[in-house]
């Protein structure tokens, strides 16, 4: 029997039609895409404990889809513990990065395609996983992209996540900093809520949360980490 694979339904850029906000983050991260595969990583000890839980979430028996997935780094760590890792970004550059990365560090789970977290990435009921890690506060709509994430998933499949969750911070940074920083193109657009609210977003599109919990190792840690299941 051939081994089961995820179909992204996007393989390019995003086209005009894909609409002007697909367009305005891929501009945004394709700009910036060498400069962020050579930042380091701020909290290394929170992001280890983070890949040691989503590799106890995960098995060989399993299709995963990652969403936002950057320069790929977390995919490559993750994919040899899926059957199969398709891992899409809005930003064709980042997958550029990422495909440099798995060329030389062949890993044969892992594929990477261009495609926008907003809009659906895999077909219906096609992953037993859903991974989102630093990028739900960046969508355009939030709701549309969790509901994207629910009709990915098959009965039971895991949304895995960790997302900033910018209402945390102190209320000059959302509300002052951020918005200079947009207007002079320093920052992308961002979505502004805390760990309540994005626990109530992901139970409107009818999952379950199943785990909440925090792996930051150095101060306020805003990045909430939250699984949640699609009933059965």
């Amino acid at each position: 029997m051939p081994t089961p694979t995820i179909a992204p339904l996007a393989h390019a850029s995003p086209a005009p039609e894909a609409g002007a906000s697909a367009a305005r983050k891929a501009r945004f991260w394709d700009r910036i895409a060498r400069k962020y595969a050579a930042d380091p990583i701020a909290d290394m000890a929170g992001y280890e404990a983070t890949l040691r839980r989503v590799q106890g979430l995960l098995s060989a028996e399993q299709d995963v889809l990652e969403i936002g997935c950057g320069t790929g780094t977390t995919a490559l760590r993750l994919a040899p513990c899926t059957r199969r890792l398709l891992a899409t970004d809005v930003s064709a550059n980042m997958i550029a990065i990422a495909r440099e990365k798995l060329a030389a560090q062949p890993t044969p789970q892992l594929s990477f395609a261009v495609a926008d977290a907003d809009a659906p990435v895999a077909g219906h009921k096609a992953c037993d996983a859903v991974l989102a890690f630093n990028l739900l506060h960046l969508v355009s709509d939030l709701d549309q992209a969790l509901a994207q994430v629910v009709q990915a998933l098959r009965p039971g499949g895991l949304l895995i996540s960790k997302t900033a969750c910018i209402a945390e911070m102190n209320p000059l940074i959302p509300w002052l900093a951020l918005p200079l920083m947009r207007a002079i193109g320093k920052a992308p657009h961002v979505l502004c809520f805390d760990g309540d609210a994005l626990q109530a977003a992901i139970a409107r599109q009818g999952m379950e949360i199943v785990s909440v919990e925090r792996h930051g190792t150095r101060g306020k840690d805003i990045r909430v980490f939250i699984v949640a299941r699609k009933p059965a």
